[in-house]
C-alpha cells in the first residue's frame, strides 16, 4: 500500500510553482530541445547575448597576427634583407621556413612583413571609414540638395573601376610608404559603407526622440555625434573590418603586380619576388605559400569577425543561430534520428 504524506496538496502545488519560478524542472515535465539551459548568472547579459563562436575564433585568429606583426621584426632569426649562401634551401632547423633565390631567410621576412601589411590594413580601414561616416551620415540627416550632391559622389566611386583606378594612383608614388598606400586604397573603398550609412540614418532621423533633440534647439552636430553614431556603431564596425580585408587583399595585389615600393617587406612584396624568381617552376613552394596562407588566414579571421557583427546587427540571424545549435545539442548531433513507438502487438508479445 502506497505510503500518503501529511503535507496538505496545497504546500505541493506551492513547491511547484516555487520551482518554476527560480526556473528549476517541473517533475515529470518533458524538456523542450528549443529552449536552452538557464545561463551563469554572474556572466553578464550583453555579452552572453552577443558572442558567438564565429566571432570568437576571428578574433583569435586576428590576435595571433597582431602579435606577430607586434614582436614579428623583434623576433626574426636574421636580417630579412640579407643574402646567404644557402639559396632555395628547403626548410631546415637553420631555415625554418627555408631561403629564398638569394638565400634569404623566409620566416624573417614574413615576421617583418606582417607589421607592414596590417598597418596598411587598418590605416586604409579608419580613413575609409571615416570618409563614408561623414559623406553617409550627413547627407542623411542634412537632406536636400547636399543629400542629393553627397549621394551623387558616392555613386561616382561605385561606379569607377577600382583597380585601373589604384594602378593609375599608385604610379605617382613608386616611393610612398604604408600612409601614402593605405589613402590610395580608401579612396576606392568608401563609397558603399556610405550608402549604407545614408540609408540607416535616413530611417533613424525620423524617430521620436531626434524630433525631440531638434525641438529642443539641439545643434546637427550635436544630434548626430551623441544620437545617431550610437545606434550605428554596430554597422560602422562592419564597414571598418570588411574596409581593412579589401585594404589588405588590394595592397598585396598591387605589391604582387609590381607597383608599389619593393624594397619595403611585406607579404604581398614576397609574393612579387617569388614570382619574379619563378618559384613556382623552380619548386621552391616554401617561398610563397607561407605568405600566401598568411593572407588567406588573417582575411578568414576578419571575415568571421565580420560574420559575428552581422549576427548581432540582425536578430534573425542570432536566432536562427541559436535555434540551430540548440536543436544539435538535444539531438546529439547533426544526423536526425526517427524513433518510432512499439506497436500494441508488439508489446504483448
Amino acid at each position: 500500500m502506497a505510503e500518503t504524506s501529511d503535507r496538505p496538496a496545497t504546500d505541493a502545488v506551492d513547491d511547484v510553482l516555487a520551482g518554476d519560478r527560480v526556473g528549476g524542472p517541473v517533475p515529470g515535465a518533458a524538456a523542450d530541445p528549443l529552449v536552452s539551459e538557464p545561463a551563469d548568472p554572474g556572466r553578464p547579459r550583453r555579452r552572453r547575448r552577443t558572442m558567438s563562436g564565429k566571432f570568437v575564433a576571428g578574433l583569435v585568429i586576428l590576435g595571433l597576427f597582431v602579435l606577430m606583426a607586434a614582436i614579428g621584426p623583434l623576433v626574426a632569426p636574421y636580417d630579412p634583407s640579407n643574402l646567404g649562401p644557402d639559396v632555395l634551401a628547403p626548410p631546415s632547423w637553420q631555415h625554418w621556413l627555408g631561403t629564398t633565390g638569394t638565400g634569404q631567410d623566409v620566416l624573417s621576412q614574413l615576421l617583418v612583413g606582417a607589421r607592414q601589411t596590417l598597418i596598411i590594413g587598418v590605416l586604409a580601414g579608419l580613413i575609409a571609414t571615416a570618409i563614408s561616416t561623414i559623406i553617409g551620415v550627413t547627407g542623411g540627416f542634412v537632406g536636400g540638395i547636399a543629400d542629393d550632391l553627397l549621394s551623387l559622389l558616392s555613386n561616382v566611386f561605385l561606379v569607377v573601376p577600382a583597380l585601373p583606378l589604384l594602378i593609375v594612383l599608385t604610379g605617382y608614388l613608386p616611393n610612398g610608404g604604408p600612409v601614402a598606400v593605405a589613402a590610395v586604397i580608401s579612396l576606392t573603398g568608401w563609397a558603399w559603407g556610405s550608402r549604407v550609412l545614408r540609408a540607416q540614418t535616413l530611417s533613424i532621423r525620423r524617430r521620436d526622440y531626434i524630433e525631440a533633440a531638434r525641438v529642443a534647439g539641439e545643434p546637427g552636430w550635436r544630434i548626430i555625434v551623441f544620437e545617431i553614431l550610437p545606434h550605428v556603431r554596430a554597422i560602422l564596425a562592419s564597414s571598418f573590418l570588411f574596409t581593412v580585408l579589401f585594404a589588405i587583399l588590394t595592397q598585396v595585389g598591387l605589391a604582387f603586380l609590381g607597383l608599389v615600393d619593393v624594397s619595403q617587406w611585406s607579404w604581398g612584396v614576397m609574393l612579387y619576388w617569388a614570382q619574379s624568381a619563378d618559384a613556382l617552376n623552380a619548386g621552391a613552394w616554401w617561398w610563397f605559400v607561407p605568405p600566401g596562407l598568411a593572407v588567406a588566414l588573417i582575411g578568414t579571421g576578419l571575415a568571421l569577425l565580420n560574420f559575428g557583427v552581422d549576427e548581432f546587427i540582425n536578430p534573425r540571424l542570432r536566432s536562427n543561430s541559436l535555434r540551430g545549435r540548440a536543436a544539435r545539442d538535444s539531438a546529439g548531433g547533426f544526423t536526425p534520428v526517427v524513433r518510432t513507438d512499439p506497436q500494441p502487438s508488439e508489446v504483448q508479445r
